[in-house]
């Protein structure tokens, strides 16, 4: 009998291994998550390369932006899917990553748009978690309670709306990730100068952003550096909204964040 659980385990590695080992963005599975009170989230997983569910790994959530938005459970990969895939981040940098899909016309997190011209986005000092954003919180909670997460390393990154929900899911939870890579996003200044959490920051954004203004993130490092947290920033002229792709193609992207526990 013994003989036949490991023979049924290592078939199950060697399964998982060989189906996730395209070498882009089509390597993540489509999965639908079920709530508690039933509200279904479409996300896509990727395990890492030669991955046995008797280990414990990283695991990196990945919050797309508006434009991704939708039912297809692909969109949310457009940005980010191939590099988190490929090979050579696969192998260096072994996590399960997480990418849920936001439905249209509802957001990660709470914000109001600019209504004329000369207006800033604003984002409120204290709102409901948004349905979405609780159930990626749920998804994550439950690969946590099947052991095969590194609990001290959850990291989550996202890009513009996935930016802002990448601060707004940090403050609400500010001793779950150990850290946090919001891209052109922004968030409201009185709760980072009020975050007690252990969470470091990596913060990017393109100075001609057209779309999120940069002095958010500006601001954003301003304000957790005086409240003591451990932050750095780096902003790309002459860049417009789409610094992901300055951000991605950072070298020590994915390396910063598995340097922290």
């Amino acid at each position: 009998m013994k003989t036949l659980k490991s023979f049924v385990f290592m078939a199950l590695c060697l399964l998982l291994s060989v189906t996730v080992y395209a070498g882009d963005k089509t390597s993540f599975l489509k999965k639908q998550f079920t709530t508690s009170n039933g509200y279904k989230l479409n996300y896509r997983v990727l395990y890492p390369e030669n991955y046995c569910p008797d280990q414990q790994y990283p695991v990196i959530l990945f919050l797309h932006g508006a434009g991704e938005r939708g039912d297809d459970n692909e969109a949310q990969l457009f940005h980010g899917g191939d590099m988190f895939a490929s090979h050579t981040n696969r192998s260096k940098y072994p996590a399960i990553i997480i990418a849920p899909q936001c439905p249209k016309d509802i957001s990660w997190s709470s914000y109001r748009k600019p209504e004329k011209d000369g207006e800033k986005r604003y984002y409120p000092s204290v709102a409901p978690i948004t349905k979405p954003m609780a159930a990626v919180k749920e998804l994550l909670d439950s690969y946590i309670a099947k052991g095969i997460v590194d609990t001290k390393r959850i990291y989550i990154t996202g890009l513009s709306m996935g930016g802002m929900g990448t601060f707004d899911l940090v403050c609400r939870y500010p001793n779950l990730f150990a850290t946090a890579t919001p891209i052109c996003g922004g968030a409201n200044l009185q709760r980072l100068a009020n975050f007690k959490g252990k969470t470091v920051f990596s913060i990017y954004h393109g100075a001609d952003d057209s779309v999120v203004n940069v002095q958010f993130s500006r601001d954003a490092y301003k304000t957790l550096k005086e409240a003591g947290i451990d932050v750095r920033y780096k902003e790309y002229p002459g860049v417009d909204h789409n610094s992901w792709d300055n951000a991605f193609a950072e070298p020590d992207y994915l390396e910063w964040m598995f340097l922290h526990k």
